[in-house]
């Protein structure tokens, strides 16, 4: 057992302590901020370490005894969008190097999340010799194969993916569908290790279809069918909205689509909101469709157990906490049928996946959930009892506990060997 129980999670771009929903704000960091605080409740010190977005946030932030959010300046303390930090990465690596001297702190690794953070700590890792280990969260090489425009910063992203995968101790993979895009991909070198991202149990399922929809004003014999995420076209929003146009129910004066998350005017999600709400307006969905917008931590759980299905219908999806929260929530689930989608929803037993983008095939599962009540009750029962065999944040924490153990004792140790250990 190592001694030093300190460790540094880095999250360049997704700060664990900010609003789930704004920009920039999803699944990485319910993440990173979920497996800090999971982790500092099995006795590791964990320092979770991001990029300052505003001159007036606190540059610390304390989630637990044990668990704090660090802020660091690098670059302007504003706003910047994800790919133009990366030429700010100098500037975390001095800063965080001053933090730890300052504070005489001893990490025992440091685990990066997202390729952004992970050209961090590749730097780290040369100027320290600290173990290194990295969960991609998305990968370039999928991504870009999805996508009509490649941005500019593709290559320097894939280089950085590779660097990662074959420097770093270990990478760990959220699905065994994520594995194989990394072997078949990325890369042949390097080590990996499957552990699955997590929801809190405790949260999601706490509360009835009946009471739930008593919170929300939604009538108990409604029809809702709900998102919620990034407005970000990847997300595939259109493909869910054209497929309730396409619905046998969409002149049923019981249906309801939510589509709920963030939105900032100016930027990138609020201009795809109202790309969203221009479909939504075309296809003459206006009177069953609701935006509520960022949905607090706290109401996520109503909405998940208010509606009859929740879709995730996004082009690609490395892992996709939605659709593990809405299981959670005894929510069955339409999601496409790529990436980690594939591992968390079985299909016909816990939910429906289909073709991305196949608005057809994701209106056809829409319907047969919402015409058999009975089906869909069965579905959501299983989605819950497969989240709470494998998906918890207290499960997840262990196995990560266990590989920091063995690769910050032994670095050298070969993955398939702490697997079998």
């Amino acid at each position: 057992m190592n001694n030093n129980k300190h460790i540094a999670l880095i999250s360049v771009h997704g700060d664990p302590a900010v609003e789930i929903g704004k920009e920039e704000a999803g699944g990485q960091n319910v993440y990173v901020r979920q497996v800090g605080e999971a982790l500092s409740k099995q006795g590791w010190n964990v320092d979770m370490f991001t990029r300052a977005t505003d001159a007036e946030q606190a540059k610390i932030v304390q989630h637990t005894p044990n668990c704090r959010t660090i802020r660091l300046t690098a670059g302007p303390e504003a706003f910047i969008p994800r790919d133009e930090i990366y030429g700010f990465r100098h500037d975390f690596v001095n800063e965080f190097l001053k933090f730890q001297h300052q504070n005489n702190l001893d990490y025992a690794l440091i685990h990066t999340n997202y390729w952004i953070s992970g050209s961090v700590g590749l730097q780290l890792k040369a100027k320290t010799g600290l173990p290194m280990l990295h969960t991609y969260h998305s990968l370039g090489a999928v991504k870009y194969k999805s996508v009509s425009t490649i941005p500019m910063i593709a290559t320097t992203r894939l280089a950085v993916e590779k660097a990662c995968l074959e420097n770093a101790d270990c990478i760990i993979a959220t699905s065994p569908q994520e594995q194989e895009h990394i072997r078949t991909l990325v890369s042949h070198r390097g080590n990996t290790q499957i552990i699955p991202c997590g929801t809190d149990i405790q949260h999601f399922g706490s509360i009835s279809r009946t009471e739930a929809r008593k919170r929300l004003g939604i009538a108990p014999d409604a029809k809702m069918v709900f998102y919620i995420g990034r407005f970000d076209p990847r997300k595939g929003i259109e493909t869910l909205v054209q497929a309730i146009a396409q619905s046998e129910f969409r002149n049923d004066e019981s249906l309801r689509l939510v589509i709920g998350g963030g939105s900032r005017p100016g930027h990138s999600d609020g201009i795809e909101r109202d790309r969203i709400e221009s479909i939504v307006s075309y296809t003459g969905l206006d009177a069953i469709a609701s935006f509520p917008g960022r949905i607090s931590d706290e109401d996520l759980p109503v909405y998940y157990a208010a509606a009859d299905v929740c879709v995730v219908p996004s082009h690609y999806e490395p892992f996709g906490l939605v659709a593990i929260e809405a299981m959670a929530s005894g929510t069955p689930v339409i999601a496409s049928d790529v990436g980690g989608l594939q591992y968390t929803v079985v299909s016909e037993k816990t939910g429906l996946l289909a073709p991305p983008k196949d608005v057809e095939a994701f209106a056809q599962a829409i319907d047969r959930i919402l015409s058999n009540a009975q089906w869909r009750d069965q579905l959501g029962s299983n989605a819950r009892q497969r989240v709470a065999q494998k998906f918890s944040w207290c499960g997840v924490a262990t196995q990560l506990s266990y590989l920091y153990d063995q690769v910050s004792t032994q670095p050298e140790m070969a993955v398939d060997e702490v697997a079998t250990a």
